[in-house]
């Protein structure tokens, strides 16, 4: 999808911003017309922190609302300062910081009667998965097959993520599924 010039562009863009964040607590503002047109398109992405392997950070949006360059320092900032899961990021964890960007298809809607043919159309390592029943709702990148590579598995999680019982099953059930495009650096 993107040109090794495109991914350098937005890898470098959420440097910046997490780097500018640290000094001035707010993202990079970014012009989209001082960028190529593929990188001015609407863009649904997630941006992901680990530090030494661990996941230090990672948010995203699951629907192209805005132009993928602003997407892309907007959710390089909150991953960094806004996940509720980790304090802000420190100037003296960035250093070897690994930074991946996921850049998500539309979603598209999964249908199925029982959580078997459910289950049946699942792509391990390909599809992301979005899920809603009962006003919850969670997702799980594609990535996360690497630690779940059994369906019912990353199922049950996805299920607890969205605060539902692992063996939740209802009619209102809905699945949609979505790949990602990927890729990362390490920062010095």
């Amino acid at each position: 999808m993107f040109t090794a010039k495109e991914r350098k562009i937005l890898l470098q863009l959420a440097e910046s911003s997490i780097r500018y964040g640290i000094t001035h607590r707010r993202p990079l503002s970014v012009e989209p017309a001082d960028y190529p047109e593929t990188l001015r398109q609407p863009g649904a992405c997630f941006v992901t922190l680990a530090s030494h392997g661990a996941l230090r950070g990672c948010i995203g949006s699951l629907e192209a609302r805005r132009p993928l360059v602003e997407e892309v320092v907007n959710n390089a900032f909150a991953a960094a300062f806004r996940d509720p899961r980790f304090p802000p990021l420190t100037s003296g964890e960035l250093h070897a910081l690994e930074l991946h960007i996921s850049i998500l298809t539309s979603p598209t809607p999964l249908c199925f009667s029982s959580e078997s043919e459910l289950l049946a159309q699942l792509k391990p390592g390909v599809d992301g998965l979005i899920l809603e029943d009962e006003g919850c709702r969670a997702t799980f990148l594609p990535a996360v097959w690497e630690s779940l590579p059994k369906p019912a598995d990353f199922l049950c999680h996805l299920k607890r993520k969205a605060g539902l019982p692992p063996d939740h099953w209802s009619n209102t059930l809905q699945v949609s599924c979505y790949q990602t495009e990927s890729f990362s650096e390490t920062i010095d």
